[in-house]
């Protein structure tokens, strides 16, 4: 009886066909990146102090420069330990009174300024930016700075409540319904994201928004492996990962031509419309259809990607079915993922990879995204380490297999992040260059310690199952991490 990957050695493993869907389904893996780290850009927040009425116009009168201004009217940085009173305190002082010189004016108050009563922002905040972010609008600082992190959880969440379910929806209706469903309902979340009028509803939608993205991204995930034959699925796992790191350039460039928020967001949101039309580029998996036994699609998809590739039609596709009294006895689930000894530890093993790799990932894309001089150069700088790992990856692999070079990049992710205490930058690439090359071998690395077994419904389920819970363990991480956004306050 024939297999699909016989059927696929025969029509082309890797032809013109699956390079097609490769390179329409990576369209996915890019639009995922402003989901995944959009926060750097629709979160930063900039140098800003408090509102004091009356000390615009008392600037006016004497001609302040904003150096001046900062210098006679902001308390300084304080002493150790105190949570940045320069961002988060203000001057308790009339600054309308008319008795105020321009020339210090609060000497005559006291003759020194520690001796002012300082207190809270009452009348709100003034940012020193050209641009908008969450933090602007809703005044995400001082006391209120935990609610940035509540933003990123929400999304992480997301990601790990959509992983559970993702596997099941793709098993249960099919590989490309739930690509579609989920871009669908994606794409009309992230324009309600942008729409949002209060920090409440922006919170449900970008919970909900990840919810359903990361479903659309594992999906097209799936998809392109089923398409290919065995001795390229590495090579295509590798490049849909390459394909996000692009969408990472891309959100840089995209953040620095639109530095307003709202408008930031519905630009990486509309365009994802656009991935609908799937529905006529890409065909359903023929796995997933052969396991569902509708074996006159899978026939005619098989001769469509045939003709694609110049090859010619199978004559013998009706011997493509399935071994009724095998399926019957098989129904893999997550549970055998723990039944064995054996695939107990790996599972554990991976579990634990999957954790520290996905916080380190994060959290230094953040952190060099949101320490340096310029913002968006750093964050591009940061994104651009990622493509030599994907390189390395690729010339190393069937050379010396997963685990050496697993081990060497998380030995140089772990040194970077030591070093990093020192020389923040450069490290930070590194350690951003090792935790990427750690977590595409970790991808690369599901399905080798778990049975391979050759009937297309076991496979579908246990890949799916797989897929799903390697998704879902490493956004808890995520959402246990931390989040770091660009000049927090304490």
């Amino acid at each position: 009886m024939l297999t699909m990957d016989d059927v696929l050695g025969q029509v082309g493993e890797f032809g013109w066909f699956q390079k097609q869907a490769f390179l329409t389904l990576c369209l996915l893996s890019a639009a995922f990146a402003p989901i995944y780290v959009g926060i750097v850009f629709l979160a930063f927040t900039p140098d800003h102090r408090c509102l004091s009425p009356g000390v615009a116009e008392l600037s006016r009168r004497c001609g302040w420069s904003l150096a001046e201004e900062l210098n006679y009217t902001v308390p300084g940085p304080g002493a150790a330990g105190e949570a940045f009173p320069r961002h988060c305190r203000s001057y308790e002082v009339d600054w309308n009174q008319s008795g105020l010189s321009c020339v210090d004016p609060l000497a005559s108050l006291a003759t020194n300024r520690s001796h002012l009563p300082l207190g809270p922002c009452r009348h709100g905040w003034v940012y020193d930016t050209p641009g908008s972010s969450i933090v602007t609008e809703f005044n995400l600082v001082c006391d209120n700075s935990w609610k940035v992190d509540l933003f990123q959880s929400c999304v992480n969440l997301g990601f790990f409540l959509g992983s559970l379910g993702v596997g099941y929806i793709a098993d249960r209706f099919g590989r490309k319904f739930c690509l579609l469903a989920t871009t669908l309902v994606g794409a009309v979340l992230g324009v309600l994201t942008a729409v949002a009028p209060d920090y409440p509803s922006l919170l449900l939608f970008r919970l909900l928004h990840g919810l359903v993205s990361k479903g659309s991204w594992t999906s097209g995930y799936v998809l392109i492996t089923e398409f290919v034959g065995v001795g390229y699925r590495r090579m295509v796992a590798i490049l849909y990962q390459t394909a996000f790191t692009v969408g990472l350039v891309l959100l840089s460039g995209l953040a620095y031509v639109i530095p307003h928020w709202r408008r930031l967001q519905l630009a990486t949101s509309l365009p994802t419309f656009l991935l609908l039309l799937y529905y006529w580029c890409v065909p359903e998996s023929p796995r997933w259809l052969l396991s569902q036994k509708r074996n006159t699609q899978v026939i005619k998809i098989i001769d469509h990607i045939a003709q694609k590739n110049g090859k010619s039609p199978l004559p013998d596709l009706k011997t493509l079915s399935l071994a009724e009294d095998v399926t019957e006895k098989l129904s893999p689930s997550f549970a055998d993922l723990f039944s064995t000894p054996h695939l107990r530890k790996h599972t554990l093993i991976l579990m634990y990879l999957w954790f520290t790799s996905s916080v380190l990932y994060q959290g230094l894309i953040m952190h060099v995204g949101a320490t340096g001089g310029n913002l968006h150069l750093d964050f591009l700088y940061s994104a651009l380490v990622e493509f030599p790992a994907a390189f390395i990856i690729l010339t190393t692999i069937d050379r010396f297999g997963l685990i050496r070079p697993l081990v060497v990049s998380n030995l140089v992710a772990g040194a970077a992040c030591a070093v990093m205490i020192f020389i923040s930058h450069a490290s930070a690439s590194w350690g951003i260059s090792g935790s990427e090359h750690s977590d595409t071998h970790l991808f690369m690395g599901l399905d080798s310690p778990f049975p391979q077994v050759q009937i297309c419904e076991c496979v579908c389920r246990v890949r799916c199952a797989i897929y799903a819970a390697r998704s879902g363990y490493r956004h808890v991480s995520k959402t246990a991490g931390p989040t770091h956004t660009p000049t927090d306050d304490a």
